[in-house]
Order: structure tokens, then sequence, then C-alpha cells
């Protein structure tokens, strides 16, 4: 018994091993692909089976589906097509563990089983131990996984090879050959088991005694495939509605699966009785049959898809949209796993934040235009949105550095750690200005005509350097974020003048103290933006030029003062002039 667990944990090990490894060797894009190319039920077949062949397991292809459909990356539809395929794709395991059959005298007995895994693992940690490569570190992983899985699926067969003569043994196999049962043993064993591709690799271990019989085998292969539904029942609790909607369609495809070919098979038999019953069965048959098996349900099933769709949104119907701060759904912990598209995940939230703290900048200049109450109150909702924004983009960006990430991720994450942190600030100076405009609008406070002009421009200059940031934030584009820092330096010199205009305008008796309080806040707020909108595009030029040192580059740009810098200065100091 002892064996047999130790053979089974080596087997568990090694078949995640080498998935993760495949998974590191196509360089993380394999979730990117999957939620990028299923514009159609049959390509999302087609990728579900390709990529759960790669990471062997239809239930991590599956969880990931349901983190992108709870995510909103994609619709109940498409992700039917993909779990259709990741149960068809996870089939490829029984064929890989066939190897173990293999054996023979001369030049086959260099494809043995003992044989095969000693190369395999010689290999594999030659490659592991001794190239710094990263892809070659990888495929050492993978084949070391391949090893160990095949040794894990030699202990078990091993450990039951007594068995073939026990009576109690046989006995007990042949009340499996009731459907029922059979389904009920194959259910609850891959429950335990967590994995579909185990349980059949133990049940090929079995056939090796040469004990199990089709009758035996084809109800805890049905068995098996509904109990390969429970990791992905149990990834959907906490998810949304439609993250629900997909685990169960899972499910919803194995139980379906499983009866309709239950019932026809038995009926069937029940009418012609099949001689092939009683037939012994290897782990070739045993491969075969879960692969017939699962090429079946997904030929009957992808037909219906539009049924299915229609089925899970009658079991789990809609709820009220969660507003303006559904985009922090996209933060699934189910993608920290796979940092490219937990990455990708959070530079789309922060897109969604950038516009927002945008917004909030520009319904706060209103306000100072005309004063609303309604518009006010909305503007301190949305601030205390962009709050919520970088305290889930703060914590999920910090757990997504402990994971293993490419200098060019690790790059990517700390540019959006500060860029959270200055989008927050921008939101809270928008609502600085909107209070200030509503000290306006209470106290009756009109800024001379000149104050007012100059206000304007500030506005002016402050909404262009703010949209110049987002836009080359949201694009990307490297080259407008160069724009963005002589920009800056305009708003610094044209704040510094007005509050002498300022000053000067106090002690003429053309304003008031109430005057200057309030136009000295908007002046500050302003600098302030222009300050923030300054960090983000230096952000993204450090990170383009592989270096984060901040001092550094407002340094260069100040000793610079290259021809293009004098250049943008010289034309938005014609554009706001005051």
């Amino acid at each position: 018994m002892i064996s047999l667990f130790g053979g089974l944990a080596l087997f568990l090990f090694g078949m995640t091993l080498m998935g993760d490894g495949l998974k590191k060797v196509a360089g993380n894009k394999l979730e990117i692909i999957l939620y990028r190319l299923t514009s159609t039920p049959l390509k999302g077949v087609l990728l579900g089976t390709g990529v759960t062949a790669v990471i062997q397991s239809s239930s991590a292809t599956s969880v990931m589906v349901v983190g992108f459909v709870n995510s909103g990356m994609m619709q109940v539809r498409q992700a039917i097509g993909i779990v259709l395929g990741s149960i068809l794709g996870t089939s490829i395991t029984g064929w890989i563990l066939c190897l173990s059959d293999i054996s023979g005298s001369g030049w086959v007995s260099l494809l043995s089983t003992a044989t095969l895994t000693g190369i395999v693992a010689v290999i594999g940690i030659v490659l592991r131990m001794f190239c710094k490569d990263q892809v070659k570190h990888h495929i050492g992983n993978i084949l070391l996984g391949f090893a160990v899985l095949m040794y894990g699926m030699s202990a078990m067969s091993g450990a039951v090879a007594p068995l073939k003569d026990s009576e109690a043994f046989i006995s007990l196999l042949t009340r499996f050959s009731n459907p029922l049962l059979g389904v009920l043993v194959g259910t609850v064993f891959t429950c335990i088991l967590q994995s579909a591709s185990a349980a059949v690799g133990i049940l090929q271990a079995l056939a090796i005694t040469g004990t199990i019989t089709f009758s035996v085998a084809f109800p805890i292969i049905l068995g098996i495939a509904i109990g390969a539904a429970v990791p992905v029942l149990l990834s959907s609790l906490g998810a949304s509605v439609k993250g629900k909607r997909t685990a169960y369609v899972y499910l919803l495809i194995d139980v379906i699966g499983a009866a309709f070919w239950g019932v026809v098979f038995y009926a069937v038999n029940a009418a012609v009785h099949f001689p092939f019953l009683n037939t012994t069965m290897t782990t070739v048959t045993i491969a075969l049959l879960n692969t017939i098996f699962r090429f079946g349900t997904v030929l009957l099933l992808t037909p219906l898809i539009p049924m299915l769709e229609r089925l899970v949104n009658v079991l789990f119907p809609d709820k009220a949209a969660s507003g303006a701060l559904a985009d922090i759904d996209r933060l699934e912990e189910r993608f920290l796993t796979h940092p490219a598209l937990a990455i990708e995940q959070s530079r789309l939230t922060i897109d969604s934040m950038a516009r927002q703290a945008q917004n909030n900048i520009l319904t706060a200049f209103s306000l100072l235009e005309k004063f609303d109450d309604d518009r006010f109150a909305a503007l301190q909702e949305d601030e205390e949105a962009i709050d919520h924004y970088e305290d889930k983009l703060g914590t999920y960006l910090i757990k997504i550095t402990s994971k293993e990430l490419t200098p060019r991720q690790t790059a990517d994450v700390s540019k959006y750690l500060h860029t959270i942190s200055d989008l927050e600030r921008i939101s809270d100076h928008s609502l600085n200005i909107g209070e200030t405009a509503q000290e306006l609008y209470t106290k009756r406070i009109v800024f001379s005509p000149a104050g007012s002009r100059e206000l304007r421009v500030m506005l002016s200059a402050v909404t262009r350097i703010l949209e110049l940031t987002i836009s080359a934030f949201l694009n990307n584009d490297v080259d407008a974020a160069y724009r963005v820092e002589p920009l800056e330096e305009l708003i610094d010199n044209l704040c510094d003048e007005m509050k002498l205009h300022h000053i000067d305008r106090l002690q003429s008796g053309e304003c008031t103290l109430n005057h200057g309080f309030a136009f000295n806040d908007l002046l500050t707020n302003c600098e302030r933006v222009s300050d923030h909108c300054s960090n983000i595009a230096v952000a993204m030029i450090e990170l383009e030029s592989e270096s984060f040192d901040t001092h550094e580059y407002i340094n260069s740009v100040m000793a610079m003062h290259s021809h293009s810098f004098d250049k943008y200065y010289a034309e938005y100091s014609k554009e706001f002039q005051i």
C-alpha cells in the first residue's frame, strides 16, 4: 500500500513538474492565446485541446477560463468551446503513460520504460543543474517531470502487480462492472485525487495486472469525467455570476456526456449483448477508450454550445451591474499563477483608473465655471472609486512581485506601482479643486477679469498636460511622454508668475484675502497635478531606457535642455500666455 501511494505521489509531482515546465517554455503566452483566439466555437475547442495537452490538466485550463469570464475578458459562449476542448486534451496523458508498456530485446530495449526514464532523467538533471539559459532550465524540468511521472507509474504498477492473484481483489473489481457503482467509484476517486489524468493513470496501472475488463473500465472512466469537474466548481467560489456559469458548464458537459454515452451503450448492450465486455484491458486500450469517450462528448456537444449557454444563463441569472468599479473584477486571484495575464489585467485596470482620474479633473474644472451640487457629489464618489482602485491594484501588484517574473515584467510592475500612486494623487487634487469651487460658489467669490483670464490659461495648460500624459500612458507612447516635462516646467513658471501678479492685485486693492486664498489653492493644486503627470511620463521613459532612476532622468533633462526640449517649451509658451 505504501508503495502504491508513494508511486501515486511521484506520478502527481511529475505531472505537475512537466506541465509547469511546458507552460514556462511557452513563454506565458498560452493563456493570452486562449482568450484572444476564440472567436468561433471550433477555434475554442481546438485551442482548449491544444493548451490542455500542453499543461496536462483540463481542470487547470477550465479554472483559468473561469477567471477569464469572471474578469470580463471572455464571454461564456467562448469559454464553453475551450472547456470542451480541455476535456479532450487531457486524454493525452493516458497515451504518454502507454510508453510504460514498451519492452523487448535488442534495439527495442532502448525504448523500454527503465531505459527511457533513465536517459530522460539524466538529460533533464544536466539541463537543470548546468545550464544558465532559462529555456533550457525549463526543458530540464519537463524531462525530469516526465521521468518522475514514468517512475511513479512503474512504482504503482509494481505495487499492484501481486493483486492479480488475489481473489478478494478480483471479486471487488467484478462489483465495479455494475454501471452505477463503477461511475460512483470513478467520481469519488477523482474528487479525492483532484486530477482526471491521475485517476486514469491508476486505472492503467491496475490494468497491467490483467484483472481490468471493459465492463469495469467503462463506467469508471465515465465517473472520472464527472469527478474532474470538482476542482473547477471549487474555483468558482466567490466568482461572479458569469464565472459560476463557466464552472457549472464544465459539470454539465461531463454529466451530459457520461449520461448520454452510458445510456446509449447499456441500452444497445441490452439488445445485442456486446461480446467484448469481458475483454481484458491494457494501458493502450484504456487510453483509447478514454479518448474515444471524450471525443464523442465533444462531437456531441459542440453544436449545442448555444443551448448550453442558455441553460446556464437560466440557472445563474444576471445580477445588477456593479457600476464604475466593475473593472476591478479584472484583478482575478486565479491569474496570479500566470504573471503575463495578471500584468495585462493590471494594465487594463490602470487604464480605466487613468481615464477616471482624468474625468475627475475635468469635472472639477467644470465646477469652477458652473457649480452644481449633484456633479460635486458625483465627483466625491468618483474620487472614492479612485482610492479603491489604488488599494486593490496596489495589493494585486505586490502579489505579482512574489512570482517568477522576467526583467521586463518586473519593470512593468514597478512602473504600474508608481503610476497608480500618481493617479490617486491627481484624483485627490480634483476633489480639492471641487471643494474650492464649492467655496467660491457658497461665498459668491468672483475673481477679477485679469485673475479669471490667467486662471483659464492655467486650466487649459493643465488640461493639455493631463491629456498628453494619459494618452501617452494608454498608448505606451514614449515620444509623447517626452513632451510632458517641458509643459510641466512651463506650468511651474506660470504658477510663480501668476502668484506675483495676484500679489500686485492684492496690493492695489483689486482683490481681497478671500480671493487670494482661493486663487492660491487652485494654483497649488494645478501645479501638483502637473507634477504627478511628470512622474508618470518619467516612469515610462525610464522603463524604456531600462533604468528606473527618476532623479537621474530629471537631471539629464535639465542638463541637456536639448533642442527638442527647448522647441516644445517654446511652443507651449506661445500657446499658454498670461
